[in-house]
């Protein structure tokens, strides 16, 4: 081209001089919203559980099955268990957790027991003479009704659960989910849990979901000859709490209360009256 001629054009180039070379970032659809979707989707992804859901009876074996590993060993109490939907009792929040073997807040300040305390209570209640000689429980006593997951255990190895709480919105879930849950034998009461429930004594078994530095005289006036009471109490020297079992023992030299201690234990207190 000579010095004299028009010199071509630099820019701006005609569309016609525009070569495109798509790259694969180029033929996606933008989406800015994108990274919101993807946070959205591992949060969903990381509170369901992976393969069986909390309606699965696999989850609760699973939960057994460690339980067994950790000493619990009355198979009765471990099927009841394995019965059981706990995570029904227990805010859908919280539900990813209800097999784990911890105790959650049910709201009021109180807590659903964790299952191996839960199993162990009600163990050493089926270790009782008269419960050895039935094969049950029987007619039994539940102070602290809480969200009712204890009573529906109870239900499966007793021929009747007396339950009180004194808490009204407690009680009322509680009614309304043991309802729905069709759990047979139960009779809920609101009320004080320190006066037990004299119409329906005496009971064959008595059981607490609360500690106090004393066991109310209404329990012991209420658990039939032969009768065994499970309850957390203050540890001798007033530090911490401690499961106490008291038998009602009846024989040739008439009748007597035989008190035992075991492990160490965390219960809320035992308060009288109804809120």
């Amino acid at each position: 081209m000579s010095a004299g001629g028009p010199k071509p054009r630099r820019f701006p180039l005609g569309l016609d001089q525009v070569q495109a070379k798509p790259t694969a970032s180029a033929r996606e659809v933008l989406r800015p919203q994108a990274h919101l979707h993807m946070a959205a989707a591992d949060a969903a992804r990381l509170q369901t559980p992976q393969g069986l859901g909390l309606d699965s009876a696999g989850v609760r074996q699973r939960m057994v099955q460690r339980l067994r590993r950790e000493g619990l060993v009355d198979e009765r109490v471990l099927q009841a268990l394995a019965d059981v939907p706990r995570h029904e009792f227990v805010d859908s929040a919280l539900a990813i957790q209800a097999y784990e073997d911890t105790s959650l807040p049910i709201g009021h300040g109180q807590t659903i027991s964790k299952p191996s305390v839960v199993g162990r209570m009600i163990a050493l209640l089926l270790a009782g003479e008269g419960a050895r000689q039935r094969g049950q429980l029987g007619r039994v006593l539940e102070i602290g009704t809480g969200c009712g997951y204890q009573a529906a255990v109870l239900a499966r190895l007793s021929r009747q659960v007396v339950s009180i709480e004194r808490l009204k919105p407690l009680h009322d879930k509680a009614v309304d989910t043991l309802a729905r849950l069709q759990v047979p034998g139960l009779k809920l009461i609101h009320g004080d849990g320190r006066l037990g429930d004299a119409v329906a004594a005496p009971y064959d078994a008595i059981i607490a979901a609360a500690g106090g530095e004393d066991l109310p005289p209404a329990w012991l006036a209420q658990l039939a000859p032969g009768g065994r009471l499970v309850a957390p109490m203050q540890a001798p020297g007033g530090k911490g709490q401690v499961l106490v079992v008291i038998d009602h023992v009846r024989d040739a030299s008439g009748q007597r209360f035989v008190r035992t201690q075991h492990e160490a234990v965390l219960f809320v207190p035992l308060k009288s009256g109804v809120m």
